[in-house]
């Protein structure tokens, strides 16, 4: 409904339609009303118009980015991996979110395909398909979602990558690590690779890590990737993390993941290696302890709820299996 008013040296018209809002100041009266009935029809057009004409799938992600994101504990790189996906030219970002088919986003995981690995294309692809279905079920956008009517790229095979003890000893090198208290970052990153190799926590995890959490034999983790555990400690990484007194007086390590990867990497190449992350830590701790506790144990330990997870960073060599099944440990 159009409303004309004074205003100052001129006239004001004002537009409501279906709780959509306009206004603007013409200098006369008879202008004012042009506009008012052009504006009314134009937004008893758009009001008729469905949810999925009114919004693109661009808007869809950024509204998703501002709103779901921060929810998360992901917020950062889920933030990061959304501002690189609005800027691809072959995902249709500008299209209204309803006009959006399968085939167009098929194109997109042909054309991304080309460009990274598989597994970030199923990343983004489950990202995507998060997206839509919030547009779907809680901004009621959409009344289906194109994402799920696309085949997705063959899965890869998990990496299966064990350390062994002279890239241990070149990245420690490489880090300064020694023995007694630590002094700086780059030492603190050593120590964080030393309990990770112990323990199979992750970076995260670690660095996330306070003093109130750690007890005489075990640390407390209220947030892990999966669900809160508790990480037993042997003497040797309660040794290690001893080290960390004084340098830090609420982190263990007082150094942030980001910072960690980053050292880390440094001090690999500074060694002349290659092939192998931090989180591979994990899969050399799970190997080395599944030699000396039951695999439940080691479940536990890990935060595993199905067993068969252990398959994917339990790695023992035929010959750790072999000597084994010769001397066999009562589990």
């Amino acid at each position: 409904m159009a409303s004309i008013t004074k205003y100052k040296d001129g006239y004001r018209a004002q537009v409501s339609v279906k709780g959509a809002r306009d206004s603007a100041v013409f200098r006369t009266q008879r202008e004012a009303k042009a506009w008012a009935a052009a504006k009314e029809l134009e937004l008893r057009k758009a009001s008729s118009r469905p949810e999925g004409e009114k919004h693109t799938l661009g808007e869809a992600m950024t509204r998703y980015a501002g709103e779901v994101s921060p929810t998360k504990r992901g917020e950062r790189w889920e933030k990061i991996r959304i501002r690189a996906m609005l800027d691809d030219a072959h995902l249709p970002t500008s299209s209204p979110i309803g006009r959006v088919t399968p085939d167009d986003l098929g194109q997109w995981r042909n054309e991304r395909s080309k460009q990274v690995a598989p597994a970030t294309v199923l990343r983004e692809i489950a990202l995507l398909s998060v997206i839509l279905e919030t547009a779907r079920r809680e901004w009621r956008w959409i009344a289906s979602n194109p994402i799920k009517d696309i085949r997705k790229p063959t899965k890869p095979d998990h990496r299966d990558v064990l350390l062994t003890r002279e890239q241990i000893k070149g990245v420690l090198r490489a880090l300064g690590y020694r023995r007694g208290p630590c002094l700086n970052v780059s030492h603190a990153v050593a120590l964080a690779f030393m309990v990770a190799l112990r323990t199979g926590m992750r970076a995260g995890e670690l660095c996330g890590l306070t003093w109130d959490r750690i007890n005489d034999d075990y640390c407390i983790l209220p947030v892990t990737k999966t669900k809160p555990r508790e990480v037993p400690l042997t003497p040797k990484a309660m040794r290690l993390i001893q080290s960390m007194r004084g340098f830090d007086p609420k982190l263990v390590f007082g150094v942030k993941a980001q910072t960690l990867d980053a050292l880390f990497r440094r001090a690999r190449e500074r060694a002349g290696l290659s092939g192998f992350t931090f989180h591979d830590s994990r899969h050399y701790a799970a190997t080395q302890l599944a030699q000396r506790v039951h695999i439940l144990d080691l479940c536990k330990a890990f935060g595993w709820s199905n067993i068969n997870q252990a398959q994917v960073y339990y790695n023992p060599s035929a010959s750790d299996i072999a000597g084994r099944m010769s001397n066999p440990v009562r589990q």
